[in-house]
């Protein structure tokens, strides 16, 4: 058991922040926003989803090169919060100014680069946000407090998207007088992703650090250090086998789910002839059955294990994946898709709380810095498949197959991985 008193407060704060950043992954991200740039702004689907999968991709070289230079920073520098905090704003501004892209042709750059940097940023404070679990929790229940923050995540998506759809997209009339012909209900849901934001990150905003400065050098000695301890890292990996096999499983763990989520939407639409009414209540039924998984999948992380969550989760993905390819109608393909969700929470979930355990203490930040770089560093290849084999074989369930083999991929590495069950205590 731990020796230090767990943090409550300070971890329901920390709890919080997935709950905040869970409107802009669900409205923005994957759902709404996507479905709505492709078909009021684009020239045609097609044309958006292309534009959209490249805007994603650049989104994640970005992330890819700046995370694990920012996390190495964040360790020399002691600077997690204001890190944290400039990124959440800057996530809340470009999110809301994305009220200002009207259906019209001419502002898809506009809708490109707000979307495009409001990712970035996020991502970028995912780094700081997640290191600070290992500081917050007691050892034997930092798999508990991960899956708890990450279905409570799912819970705020669920809530936020049910306020979108019924108070905004639904609404008969709009409400405040919003104008349907300028899409307006629609843009007023980026709003409230912003607001939601802003609001429910506050509280560990203001709350103080655990960690504190290991160092009072100035910021250019600071920075030099930093790319230092960086490449000194990466040599590190090269020679950790099971470090490695972790991070390159999570890589194509990472690459199949947001395949997932990017194409899913247009999946079901294509195949299934969902409208945006649709896609948003399926966009329900997944976040609450991710949200039941996640907390389900907890107790088991603290009991057996991180590992042993995420190769359940992922057999999980791979079974009801492969049924929702093959789902033969909209029924069947809603009951899978509600399946697969189950296992989507837990898998992220473990591989959080896996790392803040295997992690020593003074490379947290930057082995987090390399987690969101092994989920970023290819997110352009699954969307480049996907659109390869389908152009090819004229077949949207042939496309997505590839995130299959991802998966089974990820699989065969993660059971390689070494155990954390010691390090639980």
């Amino acid at each position: 058991m731990s020796t230090n008193p767990e943090r409550r407060g300070a971890l329901i704060a920390w709890s919080l922040y997935d709950w905040a950043t869970s409107a802009y992954a669900a409205l923005i991200q994957t759902f709404l926003f996507p479905a709505y740039f492709a078909r009021a702004i684009a020239p045609d689907a097609a044309t958006g989803t292309a534009w959209w999968g490249n805007t994603m991709g650049l989104a994640g070289l970005a992330i890819a090169v700046l995370a694990p230079i920012l996390g190495a920073l964040a360790d020399r520098g002691g600077q997690r919060r204001r890190f944290l905090a400039l990124l959440t704003l800057i996530n809340v501004l470009a999110t809301a100014a994305l009220w200002t892209v009207r259906p019209e042709a001419d502002l898809a750059l506009r809708a490109l680069v707000l979307a495009g940097v409001g990712t970035v940023a996020l991502e970028l404070a995912f780094v700081f946000y997640n290191a600070q679990l290992a500081d917050l929790a007691a050892p034997e229940r930092i798999g508990r407090w991960s899956g708890w923050a990450w279905g409570l995540g799912y819970l705020g998506g669920l809530a936020c998207l049910i306020l979108a759809l019924l108070g905004f997209v639904q609404a008969t009339p709009p409400p405040f007088g919003l104008d349907p012909a300028a899409a307006e209900p629609v843009r007023a849901t980026f709003l409230l992703a912003a607001a939601w934001t802003a609001v429910f990150a506050l509280p560990l905003l203001l709350a103080p650090d655990a960690a504190r400065a290991r160092t009072d050098a100035p910021a250019g000695r600071v920075l030099r250090t930093a790319f230092a301890d960086l490449a000194r890292s990466l040599r590190r990996l090269r020679h950790d086998a099971s470090m490695l096999r972790f991070f390159v499983g999570r890589l194509l763990l990472i690459d199949g789910l947001t395949t997932v989520f990017a194409f899913g939407g247009l999946f079901a639409a294509g195949t299934f002839g969902f409208d945006e009414r649709a896609v948003l209540l399926f966009a329900i039924v997944l976040n609450l059955t991710s949200a039941v998984g996640a907390v389900a999948f907890a107790g088991l992380d603290d009991r057996l294990g991180a590992r042993s969550a995420m190769v359940w989760s992922l057999v999980g993905l791979l079974i009801t994946g492969a049924a929702l390819l093959l789902a033969p109608g909209a029924r069947a393909f809603w009951v899978c898709g509600a399946l697969l969700g189950i296992f989507v929470g837990p898998a992220q979930a473990a591989s959080r709380s896996y790392l803040a355990r295997m992690a020593p203490a003074g490379q947290r930040n930057e082995l987090f810095g390399l987690m969101a770089f092994s989920g970023k560093a290819t997110t352009f290849l699954g969307p480049f498949l996907v659109a390869a084999l389908t152009t090819a074989s004229g077949s949207q369930r042939v496309g997505l197959a590839v995130v299959l083999v991802m998966f089974t991929a990820a699989l065969l590495l993660t059971v390689g991985v070494a155990s954390d069950r010691s390090a639980r205590q």
